[in-house]
């Protein structure tokens, strides 16, 4: 591993731990070169998944630009980190595990909606507005008329 700070290519492993969901390793490590600290997390991965946007290009699917969706999404709201990377790995778990090679954004979308649904309201209506493109004051109208309890 290339030490961030000054680029060495070698860097010593001084303590290893798994993080509370069990679904990634925590590493803390010390560069050799510059005395310098800092931690990587590996996570395992199933498969590589393709990403099919709407506009027809085909990315391959990125799991930090999925938890800065929802950190987005969750900003200011009291959810905490431990949280929020449960739901990113849910999400991910789901998508490989589901057998498909190539997902569509749309459904990456929807998974990402009843996640943060269930989670908070209010994250649930910003991500909404962006994912589903609100553009004027009634769009919220009506996608909140849809979410009203009939009680």
């Amino acid at each position: 591993m290339n030490c961030p700070f000054c680029g060495h290519t070698d860097s010593q492993v001084k303590d290893s731990r798994p993080t509370e969901d069990g679904a990634a390793i925590r590493r803390r490590r010390s560069c050799p070169n510059c005395g310098q600290r800092f931690s990587t997390v590996e996570r395992v991965q199933l498969r590589e998944i393709t990403v099919l946007k709407t506009d027809g290009r085909r990315t391959l699917f990125d799991r930090d630009k999925l938890s800065r969706s929802v950190r987005i999404a969750l900003r200011k709201r009291p959810v905490d980190d431990e949280r929020i990377e449960r739901l990113v790995s849910e999400i991910v778990r789901k998508l490989e595990t589901s057998g498909d090679a190539e997902v569509s954004s749309k459904a990456i979308g929807e998974m990402v909606m009843a996640a943060l649904k269930s989670v908070d309201a209010v994250a649930y209506v910003r991500f909404a507005s962006v994912y589903r493109n609100f553009t004027e004051a009634r769009d919220f109208e009506a996608f909140l008329g849809g979410l009203a309890d009939p009680t």
